[in-house]
């Protein structure tokens, strides 16, 4: 016996007044029989709060004992046919294997994951057939956000339902050729079934909250009505220690997201070993949820346990379950019921007395809750009909179950992928297929006649829920109409001559446009992360209001203001404070809703640029994954225009970041009609067209005049390159600039440079996208090697410059990666010299860091002399004299070094 239970046991047996505690507790007893355990809870607390405020110092814990939550007597059990959804259940787990098994024969590369859908079946399948709603005409469908790894089971389930084949099932995680299923949920790769990827792992936690919260910001806004729906999110015990799966759970409590339910599969392990070898992980996830507001429901035992724990009248069995770590239960569950008989229950000589009429075989099948349906389907049922609070549901089960000695409860479980004959054996006959010996060898799928009792229950449990899941809606059926460009007039307009504005301001005149719009007006989405009044876009407070569930509970201190800070129930501004993740994962929800809600949402997440792609590129990505819809805005963007903020502010990647999600539409806009002109477009393809992109612009703070739009330049604006400005015709010598975002002003002013001070004219281009004019360069390159005997097609870079003459110089606030994609399209033979802000960034004025940068006016100007110069249309001494002119210190130290 340990010294911590000696303890615990010689306090109990040193009880002062036996009597006395026994005439509380009987007291206790009565209260919660006749007036029930909440009155009991009340009066309780009470005491507590008496005790502490005259001076009793009794500690606080969030922690409950370690056993199930619902006590046996009071758990409702599953209405359903046992026999028959095991049997299911064993089907599947064969198949899971069977597919997994099969692919890493034919390719031992594959991969492939078994261990997480065998700890979760139980739980999945009892979800799957009597909780979880697919959309209908009576109700909109719960949300699943399965756990990654236990895809293979996802799919077996859906092979038994006719909604997969055998030949899909043979081609898992061999896509190229088509029929292929991807290795985790992947909308992007089958559109018609994953509803959201969640992996990498922490997401899946994170974008469920924010899911759930926009369900009630749906329903408050009488948009859609969401009561009845539920979010459901899988993660693994392992999978909580990303900050991502435990950072918005305060959120979630505060907010009293009541259609939310998270199920933690606590298997105690993730991939190298457990997760809480020297603690209990469910213990420690329970203070930490129990802590920020939730419900929280254990299901640690199965119904084996109920009897050892009602005989257990001293609490001597609770009291080693709870000093019992998890690496020692996960020992237990890799061994044999002699090994737990000797090691769990030889912990106290009554423990042994308790077990001692079992047999070790009976000890081996005392079972974890999770794997329990009855147990399973009481905690779901409470967690359906739980109101006010989130629940979070830590379900205890054993990693690997059912393939025993090859993967069951140890280290190696998680990478489990292939099996060899005797362990396919092992687990055909404990989970009873009929399969023979001589098939065992090709490891045969299994699927009955459709006739069947258990196939005819199968279906039949989903024809109840309103059809199959998971499934995903491609587009909305609503069609909502865009405005015409010309509805944007004041951002297409040049400013007025003295007026002088911002991109940013530019992009707010066109959202307000939008919010007054009678098609689209409620269904844009402005999020915000704390940084409104950044933006200039704190008047939306008063005029759309901030959404709060509860309203506005107290006076603002700024209600004599005319821009005060409202908050309403029915408020259209989703503000997540200083949470950068958190906003991206509202802007999901709502990029996704087409999908989610057929209902059209159109998200404008506004943020600083630097705080944007690098911070949450991981969402990023996954956003491309679920095909989101909806406008990212980057602002105060490039590396010299939060020029006071210094390094860890200024922003000189995010296009380089942007570049590297397929279906994201990057521009760097340098004036309002170019804003104008993108949105426009955005706004065409995916609510008008309802393609599957998103766009992410970037904008300045810095205030300029803006020339407006003129006739003919809308397709090279979206295209990414056209003619800003044509240069004189008197001089010898010319030369191309290009440039994007508030660098193109340096650029213009170094065309004005050449020409006044050199004798070279200059046309200025604008490159609102220097990734578009890549990737339609590598469009085009790709499409000339395929079909070499057509018409070579010609780029749009190409096809603008080929007509020029004159070395090319490009400038922009980017490092220079941005622009060099584009250097492959350049005409053949033409110089192309690029600028850019690599290195840190640092606080300064914008014309000095223009300068340490080596991308303002002058810069350009000595570029394009030196382009000339090597090209032997100037002497080099015209170059040495525009560095003397100009003051730039030719040994001043790169910037990139700095």
């Amino acid at each position: 016996m340990s010294a911590q239970l000696d303890q615990v046991l010689a306090q109990a047996a040193n009880d002062p007044d036996v009597i006395e505690t026994q005439e509380w507790l009987d007291a206790l007893e009565a209260v919660i029989e006749t007036e029930g355990p909440e009155r009991a809870h009340y009066l309780m607390e009470r005491m507590v709060d008496l005790a502490r405020r005259r001076g009793a110092q009794i500690p606080f814990s969030s922690n409950t004992a370690y056993v199930n939550t619902i006590p046996a007597h009071m758990g409702e059990h599953c209405p359903g046919d046992l026999e028959i959804e095991e049997r299911l259940r064993s089907w599947m787990r064969w198949n899971a294997m069977a597919m997994v098994v099969k692919a890493n024969r034919l390719d031992g590369d594959l991969g492939g994951h078994l261990s997480s859908f065998a700890s979760l079946a139980n739980m999945l399948g009892i979800g799957f057939n009597h909780f979880w709603h697919a959309p209908s005409e009576n109700h909109g469908g719960d949300l699943l956000y399965i756990q990654g790894h236990s895809s293979p089971g996802i799919y077996a389930r859906a092979f038994l339902e006719g909604r997969l084949t055998e030949e899909q099932l043979l081609h898992f995680r061999r896509e190229v050729d088509g029929n292929g299923l991807s290795s985790y949920p992947h909308p992007k790769l089958m559109p018609d079934f994953w509803q959201f990827p969640t992996v990498s792992m922490g997401l899946g936690p994170l974008m469920a909250i924010y899911q759930a919260r926009f369900l009630k910001y749906l329903h408050a806004r009488s948009i859609a009505d969401t009561a009845n729906r539920k979010v459901w999110a899988f993660c693994g015990d392992g999978e909580m220690d990303e900050p991502e799966s435990m950072g918005a759970i305060g959120m979630a409590g505060r907010e009293r997201l009541d259609n939310l339910v998270i199920v933690v599969n606590c298997n105690l392990q993730r991939l190298d070993g457990p997760v809480r070898g020297n603690g209990k992980i469910i213990q420690e996830l329970e203070s930490d949820f129990r802590g920020a507001g939730w419900n929280v429901v254990k299901v640690i035992w199965g119904a084996g346990w109920d009897d050892l724990l009602a005989r257990d009248k001293e609490g001597i069995l609770q009291r080693v379950m709870m000093e019992t770590v998890d690496g020692e239960y996960q020992n237990y569950k890799a061994k044999d019921g002699a090994f737990v008989r000797k090691h769990f229950f030889g912990k106290h000589p009554k423990l042994l007395e308790l077990v001692s009429k079992m047999s070790d075989d009976d000890i081996w099948h005392l079972t974890r809750g999770g794997h329990d349906p009855h147990k399973i389907y009481a905690a779901f049922k409470v967690a359906q009909e739980h109101k006010g609070q989130p629940t979070v549901l830590l379900v205890k089960s054993i990693k690997g179950y059912g393939f025993g000695k090859s993967g069951e409860a140890r280290n190696t479980a998680h990478n489990t992928k292939k099996l060899d004959d005797e362990a396919i054996k092992a687990m055909r006959d404990r989970f009873q297929l009929p399969i023979s010996d001589e098939q065992l060898p090709s490891v045969p799928f299994f699927k009955p006649a459709d006739d069947t009792p258990e196939m005819q229950y199968l279906h039949a449990r989903r024809k109840a829920l309103g059809g199959y899941l998971p499934q995903r809606r491609q587009k909305a059926d609503e069609v909502l109409v865009v405005p015409e460009l010309s509805a944007f007039k004041g951002a297409l307009e040049p400013t007025a001559e003295g007026r002088e504005i911002s991109t940013t301001q530019a992009y707010v005149r066109i959202l307000n446009t939008l919010l007054r719009d009678p098609s689209l007006g409620q269904r844009v989405v402005p999020i915000m992360v704390d940084e409104s009044r950044t933006f200039g876009m704190e008047g939306l407070f008063r005029q759309i209001g901030i959404f709060s569930q509860v309203g506005q509970l107290y006076e603002p201190v700024d209600k004599d203001q005319v821009m005060y800070y409202r908050e309403d129930k029915a408020g259209q501004i989703l503000q997540e404070g200083i949470n950068e993740a958190g906003g991206m994962s509202s802007w999901i929800a709502a990029a996704t809703s087409y999908s989610t809600n057929n209902r059209v949402m159109i998200p404008f997440y506004t943020y600083y640029s630097m705080f944007g792609l690098q911070r949450i590129g991981d969402l990023a990505w996954a956003a491309g994954d679920m095909r989101a819809r909806g406008f990212l805005l980057g602002g105060t963007a490039g590396r010299t225009t939060l020029n006071g903020e210094g390094l860890q502010h200024e922003d000189g990647h995010s296009h380089v970041l942007a570049s590297t999600i397929p279906n994201c539409v990057p521009y760097d806009p340098t004036f309002s009609h170019e804003v104008a002109v993108i949105m426009h477009d955005g706004l065409r393809r995916m609510v008008t067209n309802q393609e599957d992109v998103f766009y992410y612009l970037t904008l300045m703070n810095e205030n300029y005049s803006h020339p407006g739009l003129k006739e003919g330049q809308e397709e090279g604006i979206i295209k990414g390159l056209y003619l800003l400005q044509e240069g004189g015709k008197k001089n010898k010598q010319r030369v191309q600039l290009m440039g994007s975002g508030t660098i193109l002003r340096e650029v213009i002013e170094g065309a004005a440079l050449l020409a006044s001070d050199w004798g070279v004219d200059a046309d200025v281009w604008s490159a609102p996208s220097f990734t578009l004019l890549a990737r339609d360069g590598q469009d085009v390159e790709r499409w000339n090697m395929l079909h070499p005997t057509d018409t070579p097609r010609v780029a749009h870079i190409t096809q603008c410059l080929q007509g020029t003459s004159g070395p090319i110089i490009v400038s922009t606030d980017y490092m220079r990666t941005f622009a060099e994609q584009t250097r492959a399209f350049v005409p053949a033979g033409r110089t192309f010299k690029v600028l850019g802000t690599d290195g840190f960034g640092r606080s300064d004025t914008r014309a000095k860091l223009r300068e340490f940068f080596e991308v303002n006016r002058y810069y350009v100007a000595v570029a394009a002399l030196k382009a000339l110069a090597d090209e032997g249309k100037i002497k080099a001494s015209v170059v040495a004299d525009a560095i003397t002119k100009y003051g730039i210190n030719p040994d001043k130290p790169n910037p990139v070094t700095q």
